[in-house]
């Protein structure tokens, strides 16, 4: 067989191979997540004076003010505007958090519960939008709803259903930052690691008068699956 003619069977045959290797799949514009996310919260409160049914009124120091650490599933929304830059909507249920304050010489006094929805909008820069491995940064803002406020102190000495009601500010709207990475793992599908700041904050108030302010700015610790359509 002379040399030309081997050339050209050699490329057929690796063109015919080349034809049996399975396309990648193209990928669109919107990318669905769902993500367990820990929420560990700043813990951060102004001093002021609690009533409480053992001690009376009781001088608070700052940072007393304690809510409870959670693990919360979330769903967000991505949507490529460019392969570099994209948005993402982050969104949850209501969560329930509980309540607690350090009493000096009495220790932690359940103060109840709130719920709080965290809706999270960034605007994103994606690194390596085509490469396996895709880090990313985000800043946006958060809006956080906050409901069913079910909070308390003691105000009569052993009776613990009377109690002095405790209200929080309605909403809270502040920055929110992220990194992360996506990792490919097969057409479509993908691994995510995610790490949020948000700035969390509400006002305590008894009566109608403002009682203490705290701030929460939680961290917010993700990993998940994503799928891209």
């Amino acid at each position: 067989m002379k040399k030309p003619t081997k050339i050209l069977v050699a490329a057929a045959l690796a063109a015919g191979a080349l034809t049996t290797i399975p396309a990648q799949a193209e990928e669109g514009p919107l990318m669905i997540r769902l993500r367990a996310v820990y929420l560990d919260f700043a813990q951060k409160s102004d001093a002021f004076v609690l009533t409480t049914d053992t001690a009376g009124a009781v001088s608070i120091p700052k940072d007393a003010i304690e809510i409870n650490k959670k693990t919360i599933p979330d769903i967000d929304f991505e949507y490529f505007f460019t392969k570099n830059f994209s948005s993402e909507l982050v969104l949850t249920y209501p969560q329930t958090q509980d309540v607690t304050v350090n009493v000096p010489g009495l220790g932690k006094v359940a103060l109840g519960t709130f719920k709080h929805l965290p809706p999270t909008l960034t605007a994103k820069w994606n690194f390596i939008p085509d490469g396996t491995f895709r880090p990313y940064v985000g800043l946006g803002v958060n809006l956080t709803l906050i409901s069913s406020v079910d909070l308390g102190v003691p105000a009569v000495a052993g009776v613990q259903s009377t109690r002095i009601p405790l209200d929080l500010s309605s909403s809270s709207f502040g920055v929110a930052a992220q990194a992360g990475f996506d990792v490919k793992v097969a057409d479509h599908y993908f691994i995510n690691v995610d790490v949020k700041y948000v700035q969390l904050e509400a006002d305590v108030k008894a009566g109608g008068a403002k009682v203490t302010k705290v701030k929460l700015d939680p961290w917010l610790l993700g990993a998940g699956i994503g799928y891209r359509f």
